[in-house]
């Protein structure tokens, strides 16, 4: 399964900093950074505004009910400054940018994730965006796989349920 890149960029950036180690400014403007976000150094009050709305995001990972992420998303894509326009930087080609480039970095980040996540469920329908089965893993995950049934963040994760299984069975 492959994304867009305007879907694929929100999408990953969100699942980044969802399973990021903590909601630091330092920590999510590496995050931003590593995505190549620009201007991506937040200021302690961009990080936490930025940190506080995620958890509204986060519902829609994991959420088999697409009417639910619609819902969802529609609430979040409300509350976002959202403006169409070419952007031409760091040396690209004219390029369009679905977020007015002029606001700070966490309300056009938060833009970004809104429009990515709504065009990942508009492609897929939102089964793709997944939380890892694994009690009490909490790390969300974009499911690229062929068939679409990944269940776990990582093998880790399916490897210790399955570990588990085996040993409550040995014991019964």
């Amino acid at each position: 399964m492959h994304f867009n890149a305007y879907g694929g960029t929100g999408s990953l950036v969100a699942v980044d900093l969802l399973n990021a180690p903590d909601r630091g400014h330092a920590t999510l403007s590496r995050v931003l950074a590593a995505h190549q976000i620009s201007r991506p150094d937040l200021t302690p009050e961009q990080a936490n505004n930025l940190a506080s709305w995620l958890e509204l995001v986060r519902p829609v990972f994991g959420e088999a009910d697409t009417g639910r992420q619609v819902d969802t998303l529609n609430d979040l894509l409300r509350t976002v400054a959202t403006g169409v326009q070419i952007g031409v930087h760091d040396g690209s080609e004219p390029h369009l940018h679905y977020v007015n480039q002029a606001i700070d970095t966490a309300e056009r980040v938060k833009a970004t994730i809104a429009g990515g996540l709504a065009v990942a469920v508009c492609g897929v329908g939102g089964r793709r965006l997944g939380r890892c089965d694994r009690t009490p893993c909490a790390i969300v995950y974009i499911d690229t796989s062929r068939n679409g049934r990944r269940r776990y963040c990582s093998r880790t994760c399916a490897t210790r349920v399955n570990v588990a299984a085996h040993r409550r069975r040995a014991t019964e």
